[in-house]
């Protein structure tokens, strides 16, 4: 198949089981990094930039800015090249230098801010950097993931349409929670499909999406230390947080064992699906969807180095199989089925 952009190049119905990640059940991933821009937000850049050319905010060699921990910075990078726009991405130390330079030989202009915030994360001290940005250069349009309604509508129309025409009606889906967007728009979709699988809304210790204490975070991706505006909670969902430790040795461990390279965000969500393993019913079908890969993650997660510096030795992996009963165990947050 020919495309014209590579904005429609997102093979959004790629599905893959993780035969014997957990015994209990059968585990499905959705994969969404088989795309040039490397990841689901390649969706969310497209809906975005959409969204803001229908409304008339955004015109021919439009100066834009975005805030992002490195997968959307790409994506946005990648679509503003093909339509001929400049953006400034607002980045922290956290974001992967793979990352960074991918955002950079894009030709996107790359911000790193430095002050933690309030919440002893970046998100907030990256926006105060573009609301500053925005008030020297009253031009300059803002895209603004964490409010905008197209972040939803990408994946409410995409990623969960997708899923049910290509994988079915899944018993169980989790989904990873960063801005918020694919959550919602797949919670929206399947509400109204009137479909009767469970979702779990996965996030980091540390984030505040859900109410908990802030805490440090070092990978970048999902959670945040500012409540998405878009992020809703109705009691549609449960929700599960998951330490970064676990992130690590889940990543690895996929990897040994099925031969796949994830990134962060994903080795949570399915550390999420694996210490789920006791509340799930034996014989469902568990779909997890993995936004990204794990080529942006070689110089942390599966660097032995930085995870022992950070997280000490335990990080690294070879902990007990998912049939033991010492296989650690990650906490559901609020509310279990």
């Amino acid at each position: 198949m020919i495309h014209d952009s590579v904005a429609d190049v997102l093979h959004g119905e790629a599905f893959l089981e993780l035969h014997g990640f957990t015994p209990e059940f059968s585990t499905f991933v959705k994969l969404e990094g088989m795309n040039p821009a490397g990841s689901i937000k390649l969706k969310t850049a497209r809906c975005l930039l959409d969204s803001a050319e229908r409304e008339g905010l955004v015109g021919s060699g439009q100066h834009l800015i975005e805030s992002t921990s490195g997968n959307l910075g790409i994506a946005l990078a990648s679509l503003c090249a093909v339509k001929g726009y400049r953006i400034t991405l607002v980045t922290d130390p956290n974001a992967n230098q793979r990352s960074v330079r991918h955002m950079e030989a894009l030709g996107a202009d790359v911000v790193v801010v430095h002050e933690r915030d309030a919440n002893g994360g970046y998100l907030q001290t990256r926006i105060e950097y573009i609301r500053r940005r925005l008030q020297a250069d009253p031009t300059l349009h803002w895209l603004n993931q964490y409010a905008s309604p197209a972040n939803v509508l990408a994946h409410s129309t995409g990623t969960a349409g997708e899923i049910l025409r290509g994988f079915g009606v899944p018993d169980w889906l989790f989904v990873g929670v960063g801005t918020s967007g694919t959550l919602m728009g797949c919670v929206e979709h399947f509400r109204e499909a009137g479909a009767p699988t469970k979702i779990v809304a996965v996030d980091t210790e540390g984030s505040v999406t859900f109410g908990g204490p802030a805490g440090t975070r070092r990978i970048p991706g999902l959670g945040t230390s500012l409540r998405p505006q878009i992020f809703q909670d109705a009691g549609h969902f449960q929700k599960m947080l998951v330490p970064e430790p676990e992130t690590i040795r889940t990543c690895r461990r996929v990897a040994r064992e099925h031969g796949l390279l994830v990134g962060g965000s994903t080795g949570t969500v399915l550390a999420a699906v694996r210490a789920a393993r006791d509340w799930i019913p034996p014989g469902s079908r568990v779909l997890a969807i993995a936004p990204d890969m794990g080529d942006r993650y070689l110089d942390t997660v599966y660097d032995d180095e930085w995870v022992t510096l950070r997280y000490g030795a335990d990080a690294l992996g070879g902990e007990p199989g998912p049939d033991s009963p010492d296989t650690p165990r990650v906490p559901a947050l609020l509310s279990r089925p």
